[in-house]
């Protein structure tokens, strides 16, 4: 359509369907803001927590909707990208937000959630007392929630640095505010707040700086137009490889490649156990497919000069994650160095640039949230109990868990579901990730990392295995007990399950869908 001018200027043709998904998030997002300040206290946490569910259900149905007509037209919006890699990546971010929600959202019968009731409340302070003597809780929660999921739904269509950064800062800065709110160990919880927040703004000025040399080299600050003009470029090269390994380090750092990995276990053993699952998951998916798209437009120009150090990293991470999981008893810091193993299994996925591999890393990154999610969820529910019968706070040291198979069945069943798909055991979607990602990786020469990836894998699967033993080989000591809740982590944990075990055993669909991934190239 063409636009008419006025008073000289030409109005903008706006994609309203392709930002829609975007739209309906962040203007959810606003929309919980206003209820948070408007509503009735007693009405607040019931619309947050519907807002959120029906933002994230919405989104997912709009970009289900659009997949048909973006494979057969991709289109390029100049800063944002509508092609299969970006509603696809959307799609399992939206699926694993509402999973997220739900643990979120979840409290105990005696209405213990996992958040402070006023967070700015000084911990052991009297303040703190009052706001636990009148029950009150703030639900700012799940705008934050919905804030953060709009940014990581931009990340992977960025077309410019800008826009890349902006939606950097949108998904990261709510994740900081998120990571102090917890309940008990406040303390530690504001501990991981501020270092996830130091090294986040370092990694985000990594970022920056590449983004000013690449801008400096090309001229330009909109990604397809660097990898257009990189044939046809000479001279001062120097700004190229530094300004894309520096953008990469960025990249590197969100999802937890070694050697930028040293916040991630003590983030997530600080933060509240339904927000780590969240960050795992969901940041994993964003950082991810905002990688695909840089390092196929980019950086895969350059790779032969940057393949040694990136091997290296893949190699660091794989051994790093692998290794130090081994000597952990907390449940969080294992899962949190089990999610740096797992970064370097993906990074093969990114690097192997084989036919399918974005799709295939893609399927790879939603059998892996769903797991996290399902997993975290479970690990929120495991509290102390005392003689007399009275819950407690969080029991994060698996050792504690003696007989809990026996106690609680269902749950535990579904958290060896879990374990069973982060150890690529067939009959689960985690093994079928493995394996498509490591024989991409293969096929893209890389047979000496997919070696070391499968004794990683089988390390690693030791460590996931003592947790099941105490599970289901030891007697119950009554000492720590599922806690009952309102039932909405127990809906996601079911569901994630099963979700796990369907993409195991039937993953054709998904993969036949996921293998019409492409990166829009320039």
């Amino acid at each position: 359509m063409n636009n008419l001018p006025v008073d000289g200027f030409v109005a903008p043709t706006i994609e309203w369907l392709s930002l829609l998904p975007v739209i309906i998030v962040l203007g959810g997002a606003v929309v919980a803001v206003l209820a948070e300040a408007l509503a009735p206290v007693r009405l607040r946490r019931a619309m947050g927590i519907g807002i959120a569910l029906v933002s994230t259900l919405a989104a997912a149905t709009v970009l289900a909707l659009r997949w048909i007509p973006v494979l057969a037209a991709p289109k390029s919006l100049g800063e944002y990208l509508d092609d299969p890699l970006t509603v696809a990546s959307q799609f399992i971010l939206a699926v694993l937000g509402f999973f997220a929600v739900l643990v979120i959202a979840d409290r105990t019968e005696i209405g213990d959630g996992a958040f402070a009731g006023q967070p700015s409340d000084r911990p052991g302070s009297h303040e703190e007392e009052l706001t636990d003597s009148k029950n009150y809780q703030r639900t700012e929660i799940f705008s934050l929630v919905l804030f953060s999921l709009g940014g990581m739904m931009v990340f992977p269509a960025a077309n410019s640095f800008i826009a890349l950064f902006v939606a950097l800062e949108v998904m990261s800065l709510p994740l900081y505010i998120m990571a102090a709110t917890a309940r008990r160990r406040r303390q530690l919880s504001q501990e991981a707040a501020l270092k996830y927040f130091l090294l986040g703004a370092f990694a985000s000025g990594f970022m920056l700086m590449g983004s000013a040399l690449l801008y400096g080299f090309s001229g330009s600050l909109t990604i397809s137009q660097i990898g257009t003009a990189l044939p046809h470029m000479s001279g001062m090269n120097w700004l190229l490889y530094i300004g894309v390994f520096m953008v990469m380090v960025g990249l590197l750092f969100k999802v937890g490649a070694a050697p930028f990995h040293a916040w991630t276990p003590d983030v997530y053993t600080g933060a509240p156990t339904p927000v780590t699952g969240f960050m795992a998951a969901a940041v994993k998916v964003a950082a991810f497919a905002a990688m695909l798209r840089f390092y196929h437009v980019v950086a895969a120009a350059l790779q032969w000069e940057l393949l040694g150090v990136l091997f290296a990293i893949v190699a660091l991470t794989m051994l790093v994650g692998t290794f130090a999981g081994l000597v952990q008893t907390d449940i969080k810091r294992m899962l949190a160095y089990s999610s740096i193993a797992h970064a370097g299994f993906i990074l093969l996925g990114v690097f192997s640039l084989a036919p399918g591999s974005a799709g295939n890393t893609l399927f790879y990154l939603l059998s892996y949230g769903l797991a996290t999610v399902g997993a975290f969820g479970v690990v929120a529910l495991v509290r102390r109990q005392d003689g007399e019968g009275t819950v407690g706070a969080e029991v994060t040291d698996f050792t504690r868990w003696s007989g809990l198979g026996r106690t609680n069945p269902v749950v535990a069943g579904a958290f060896l579901v879990f374990l069973l798909s982060f150890a690529g055991i067939p009959l689960t979607a985690g093994f079928i990730g493995k394996f498509v990602v490591f024989a991409d990786a293969f096929a893209g020469g890389l047979g000496y990392l997919v070696a070391l990836a499968l004794a990683c894998s089988a390390v690693t699967a030791f460590f996931y295995f003592r947790v099941v033993r105490v599970l289901f080989f030891e007697e119950p000591t009554g000492e720590v007990v599922v806690v009952r809740s309102e039932g909405l982590s127990t809906v996601a944990i079911i569901v994630a399950a099963l979700g796990t075990i369907v993409l195991g055993l039937f993953p054709a669909p998904v993969l036949s869908l996921l293998n019409q991934v492409v990166v829009l190239l320039p």
